[in-house]
């Protein structure tokens, strides 16, 4: 009988797959993360609500004023936003929820937040759709 090095392999025999098996469960790994790096991108790349804060007026710092803008994809939402106000070690001495009605999609607001103590700063907490 002679030696026929085609009909027996060693790899067939104990199951050895070759090394390049990974490359079709990378691929769908990279076609899914792909297709999750987009959508999350589109998702986010839009928000439904949007704040920016414009400037604040501490001329009194028990009532320092804090003016800031919104931006929401729906007119018709009533958003609510929390401002704070901060003394100078970064504790929280006033806040305030600013009710904003539904109306138009960008606007910019003045509000005075009244303090228990002298702040230095003021900001937006969050804002947030009711």
């Amino acid at each position: 009988m002679s030696y026929n090095e085609s009909q027996f392999d060693y790899n067939d025999r104990y199951g050895i797959k070759p090394k390049s098996a990974w490359v079709k469960y990378a691929v769908t790994l990279l076609v899914a993360g792909v297709a999750w790096v987009a959508w999350a991108g589109l998702h986010h790349a839009r928000p439904e609500l949007s704040q920016d804060l414009i400037s604040f007026e501490n001329s009194d710092p028990r009532n320092p004023t804090i003016r800031y803008s919104i931006n929401r994809e729906d007119g018709n939402a009533v958003i609510i936003c929390t401002l704070t106000a901060r003394d100078f070690d970064k504790n929280v001495v006033g806040q305030v929820d600013d009710l904003i009605e539904a109306g138009v999609k960008y606007l910019e607001r003045n509000v005075a937040i009244p303090t228990r103590a002298d702040a230095v700063n003021v900001g937006i907490a969050r804002c947030r759709i009711r």
